[in-house]
């Protein structure tokens, strides 16, 4: 039997949103194994001069407990 997790965490990037989610996913594949999907739960950004600075997004990350 498995038994999953979900946690949430925030990632951002100057790029895109694409970048800041892959980022995310990234970061936290280095502490956490096992990560079977993650959720856009939120996307925002951050506007600065009248452009926008950074983009920004919450995910859930799901990952089988070992």
């Amino acid at each position: 039997m498995s038994v999953a997790k979900i946690i949430e965490i925030s990632s951002e990037s100057p790029t895109s949103f694409e970048d800041a989610v892959a980022q995310g996913i990234a970061r936290a594949s280095k502490t956490l194994h096992g990560i079977k999907s993650a959720w856009v739960k939120e996307q925002h950004v951050v506007i600065e001069n009248g452009k926008v600075a950074l983009y920004r997004v919450d995910l859930k990350v799901t990952f089988v407990m070992d």
